[in-house]
């Protein structure tokens, strides 16, 4: 479940509020696997994405925009 602010799709903002550089969608990983995400120098800001097995299927997803958040 998401919480409101918890996502930039949900009202997080899209600029970092510590370094402020403006956040771009792009696939990341974490242990629990790869995602679509944000992050900035400051480290990972917000995961948008359900987890994928590999990058190749979130950056196909991230490409055509058609990633359930």
């Amino acid at each position: 479940m998401t919480l409101m602010g918890e996502t930039i799709a949900t009202g997080a903002s899209d600029v970092c509020p510590d370094c402020e550089v403006e956040l771009e969608l792009q696939v990341l990983r974490s242990a629990a696997g790869h995602y679509i995400g944000t992050q900035c120098g400051c480290g990972p800001y917000s995961r948008e994405s359900g987890y994928y097995p590999s990058s190749d299927l979130a950056q196909r997803d991230l490409d055509s925009g058609m990633f359930s958040r």
